[in-house]
């Protein structure tokens, strides 16, 4: 690759940084992080836009709504359901929006509903990411996810289980 003499020297060093990537980073990797609209989930998502994900990474945000709460979405808003749809959403626009900001990856929010933990199983399976971060809202891990999160999603393969604990 050319490079221009007349370029800073920190501008040459990333030119040639670039050069040593493997495919893996220059392709990408997906980065499920389990978000709601708590305050832990959204430390999980901080840190996991923070310290895992890099440039060309795809980051999944998976949110899980209850069984019931899942049809809003889908067009059939009631009263209260109506104001968690719309706060949902602009939840995920900010989260996308901050995601972008400030580790400039690209974003796809995967709004399901159901059992959170069969859910977030369910998507980590699809996507088969290099890591799953979620919050642990202070329940602890098994009480939150349904118990077999951890156990499922390992069993389908070698994903990196990261949980954000409260402080």
């Amino acid at each position: 690759m050319e490079v221009d003499p007349s370029s800073d020297m920190s501008s040459q060093n990333e030119i040639e940084e670039l050069e040593r990537e493997t495919g893996e980073r220059r392709r990408g990797r997906d980065v499920i992080v389990a978000v709601d609209l708590t305050a832990n989930s959204k430390r999980a998502f901080d840190w996991a836009i923070t310290h895992l994900c890099r440039l060309a990474d795809t980051l999944h945000l998976v949110h899980v709504l209850p069984k019931s709460s899942g049809d809003l979405l889908c067009g059939s808003p009631k009263g209260a359901d109506q104001e968690l749809q719309e706060s949902t959403l602009e939840f995920m626009e900010n989260l996308v929006a901050e995601a972008y900001e400030v580790a400039m990856v690209k974003t796809e929010v995967n709004i399901v509903s159901g059992d959170i933990g069969k859910m977030i199983i369910e998507e980590a399976l699809k996507i088969i990411p290099v890591a799953v971060v979620m919050g642990t809202h202070g329940h602890g891990m098994l009480k939150r996810y349904d118990g077999n999160a951890i156990d499922s999603i390992s069993f389908g393969g070698s994903i990196l289980i990261i949980i954000s604990c409260a402080l």
